[in-house]
């Protein structure tokens, strides 16, 4: 690392201003920084200078992802595998057979999204921003494994100009960039990201795997519910077999590539928490708001509404409920900011996604649209707190004065 220290420090004279390779500039400075700690110090004031920048905390952040993303790489060849009709699951086979899948997609969303900052930083003669270090890995992790490439590069590209840049960047967007991503694939291409067969990979890859036959239905949990008649649900998976509350919560089940295992998602909360990284308040309070929620509707089940009939704790574990809580809501540039804002926030998160789920039968995950929706609130439930203790304090104020 020392060599590659001073063979950076030599080539840096030519992006500075007035070297031949100025105009990249701030491409050069976002890899030094990314691979060093910046040495430059604040010229006045009082501060508190820490080597943990922004971009080794969005480093932790893709740490915490690692165990989800090793999990669905796991999930998607075994997916495949039942889908094909194997009787033999070989492990590693299947792990490679998920790597290559979401492989593509990765790629796709980070030269798209990282291309698209390193213009607008050089456009703006600024250091390129950290945060798409994250949002790049969540893209294809909250996503059907068969989303095609170029509706990717396409949602992505619209996501990160309009949701962030346009904003300012980094730091101002107003909403999740990955879950506006996923919000604009579904709502502009439904027919591609819904159905039956989008969340199982389906073609031999490199001679891995199988071909699976056209009639196959490989619908998600949440997905049978939502065609379900009656108040008896009967959950499969691809082989016919019944789908058990282990089951999910291991992650064993269709569904988009990072998000079903809940035991892997609790793994990636640990991570983020002792590292303090995330609010525990926003965490606890999403899947509050969703268990009493899932209760009420449980208690008020119809058969109107088949996802009513759901165990509340299986509401927790299906779809991606609990990824969210996990690394959505807690995104701190999106988030209420506010101590006593984190509770209402999360609580609001937890019970809009279960009440999206239960009654509205056409869009059976409401963990995407629950966190964009209170997204859009978290500044008006900051506002209403931080005015809330200012009339708490005038208040007291008043009563010593008389």
């Amino acid at each position: 690392m020392k060599g590659l220290k001073r063979y950076l420090d030599r080539i840096k004279p030519s992006f500075e201003e007035g070297g031949r390779l100025h105009a990249f500039r701030s491409v050069f400075d976002g890899f030094e920084t990314f691979l060093f700690t910046p040495s430059t110090t604040s010229a006045s004031g009082v501060h508190i200078h820490d080597s943990n920048d922004s971009k080794r905390t969005m480093i932790i952040v893709v740490l915490a992802l690692i165990p989800c993303f090793l999990f669905g790489m796991y999930n998607t060849g075994y997916q495949h595998w039942l889908a094909a009709g194997a009787s033999e699951f070989p492990f590693w086979s299947m792990l490679l057979y998920g790597f290559l899948a979401v492989l593509p997609r990765v790629v796709v969303a980070y030269v798209v999204g990282l291309g698209i900052e390193f213009v607008v930083a050089q456009w703006r003669k600024e250091e390129i921003q950290e945060g798409f270090l994250v949002t790049g890995i969540l893209i294809p992790m909250i996503c059907p494994i068969e989303t095609p490439l170029w509706m990717i590069a396409v949602a992505t590209a619209f996501s990160v100009i309009f949701v962030k840049e346009v904003f300012g960047g980094t730091g101002f967007n107003i909403f999740n960039v990955a879950l506006v991503t996923r919000a604009v694939l579904f709502f502009g291409y439904p027919a591609q990201m819904s159905g039956d067969k989008v969340f199982v990979a389906t073609k031999p890859i490199f001679g891995l795997g199988g071909q699976v036959a056209d009639g196959f239905t490989g619908a998600t949990p949440l997905g049978q519910i939502a065609t379900a008649t009656g108040s008896e649900l009967h959950l499969e998976n691809i082989a016919g077999d019944p789908i058990s509350t282990w089951d999910a919560f291991l992650g064993l089940i269709p569904g988009s590539f990072g998000e079903t295992s809940t035991l892997c998602i609790l793994i990636g909360a640990a991570i983020l928490l002792l590292s303090g990284m995330a609010s525990w308040k926003i965490m606890a309070s999403v899947f509050a708001g969703g268990l009493i929620t899932g209760w009420l509707v449980n208690v008020c089940a119809t058969p109107v509404y088949p996802a009513s009939f759901l165990d509340p704790v299986d509401q927790l574990l299906l779809g991606g409920f609990a990824f969210a809580a996990v690394f959505m809501a807690t995104d701190p540039v999106t988030a209420a900011r506010t101590e006593t804002g984190k509770y209402i926030y999360g609580f609001l998160i937890g019970a809009v996604a279960i009440v999206i789920r239960v009654y509205n039968t056409g869009y059976p995950e409401g963990a995407m649209l629950a966190v964009l929706l209170m997204n859009a609130f978290a500044p008006l439930i900051d506002y209403c707190v931080v005015q809330a203790n200012i009339s708490r304090r005038m208040r007291r104020v008043k009563a010593k004065a008389e």
